[in-house]
């Protein structure tokens, strides 16, 4: 980006220096299905390379740089025309990591789980374009999802010469990666039993039932177990826990059970004293998770489904903001950014100190969530309110809701 000003216009060049610094500076996320693509220079950064990484426009553009001439002094030896090539493709590449010359940075990604920052939010990014499509056969297919062979051109079968049939051999790869198994293990370690353990308060499985399954790490056989369990004041809720003895992976849900519910539920907690921070919470999936005190909100489908305390919630809220950002705020970052994060962490910590009464609200639109009693009857409980409600066509849509069609389970259900 080249600027040739007068010289008394030094808050000019302040501002355009400014905007230079955020354009480059923005976050990216590329995961392992992403391409980056730059049409001006016919430049395409495939999967295979910096894949899952968490950098910055600039930062992208000078690993792609770095890359490229780390063998341009074999390449030399061998193709010196490939080297001569190359070393003008990186001036072009290196003008445009600096600024000199404009470009567009294309990020395809066809999982979806790809991210530029928008510098301006929650204002509308002017330069940042996002464009959804549908994905074609062949990208399902690469996803690992299940397709119609015809649609992504398998090949079929074909008679031979002595009148037999040969179906060609599909080699099929497991769901677990290069990698998979070794990169995993720290996350194993990191799940506990405790979800069980804290269901077992209320009551006692009468039978666990083991079915054969597979490991989602490393994808050999494992044994999952499951349970079936009421909870007073609450439904029907089935647990599911599993663990691999090769690589240690371990993982528990909680699925709540019987049929969906007819309206949607919203859990208020006024939270005082120690012992609120020692209630039982079930977070489902579909939860929201709001605390208007500090202006914190969670959408539903963050942190997943959870089996925790209070105290536990606000602790994983914590670990999982520092966990997305403990990448970003390194000792290049801005101190406004910086600081606004140190100063809503220790408004966290504050929560589970108690230095004042706060508010927690678990708006769950299939009621599937629950926060355990201070008191044995519910109505004595002052400091919980249940409010339910009912749900919007939105949240029906979301949930998936108006579509489905049940008439032939009723009528089976009616004939019995």
């Amino acid at each position: 980006m080249k600027c040739n000003l007068p010289v008394k216009s030094n808050l000019k060049v302040v501002n355009i220096v400014w905007k230079f610094h955020q354009m480059f500076n923005r976050q990216v996320v590329k995961s392992e299905m992403a391409t980056i693509k730059i049409p001006e220079l016919d430049f395409e950064i495939p999967t295979e390379a910096q894949r899952g990484s968490l950098s910055t426009v600039e930062g992208i553009l000078v690993r792609a740089a770095d890359e490229l001439e780390a063998l341009q002094d074999e390449r030399k030896k061998v193709d010196p025309q490939t080297a001569e090539a190359i070393d003008e493709f990186l001036i072009k590449l290196r003008a445009c990591a600096t600024g000199d010359s404009h470009f567009t940075f294309i990020l395809d990604d066809p999982a979806g789980n790809s991210f530029i920052e928008n510098p301006y939010a929650p204002s509308p990014d002017p330069l940042l374009i996002i464009k959804s499509y549908e994905r074609t056969p062949e990208q399902h297919a690469l996803l690992g999802y299940l397709v119609d062979p015809s649609q992504v051109g398998e090949p079929s079968a074909e008679p031979t010469t002595d009148g037999t049939i040969s179906i060609p051999q599909i080699q099929s790869e497991p769901h677990g990666l290069v990698g998979a198994k070794a990169g995993r293990k720290a996350i194993a370690q990191g799940n506990s039993v405790e979800n069980v353990d804290a269901l077992f308060r209320y009551s006692s499985p009468e039978e666990v039932m083991t079915f054969p399954s597979t490991c989602g790490a490393c994808a050999t056989t494992s044994e999952c177990r499951m349970f079936v369990t009421n909870i007073p004041y609450f439904r029907e809720v089935i647990v599911m826990a599993s663990s691999c003895d090769v690589c240690g992976y371990r993982n528990s849900e909680v699925k709540a059970g019987g049929p969906i519910s007819d309206k949607g539920k919203k859990i208020t907690v006024h939270v005082k004293n120690v012992r609120d921070l020692s209630r039982d919470v079930i977070k489902s999936d579909t939860a929201g998770v709001i605390v208007p005190e500090i202006e914190l909100e969670l959408t539903s489908g963050t942190l997943g489904g959870l089996v925790t305390t209070v105290e536990g919630l606000i602790s994983k809220i914590g670990e999982s903001l520092e966990r997305v950002h403990g990448f970003t705020f390194g000792d290049s970052v801005d101190y406004t950014r910086k600081a606004k994060w140190q100063e809503f962490s220790a408004k966290l910590e504050k929560l589970k100190s108690l230095e004042e009464p706060w508010t927690l609200i678990i708006d769950d639109a299939l009621a599937n969530s629950f926060v355990a009693p201070a008191t044995e009857e519910l109505k004595d409980d002052y400091q919980l309110t249940l409010e339910e409600y009912e749900r919007s066509l939105e949240q029906n849509e979301e949930l998936g809701l108006n579509d489905m069609d049940t008439s032939s389970a009723d009528a089976y259900v009616e004939a019995k």
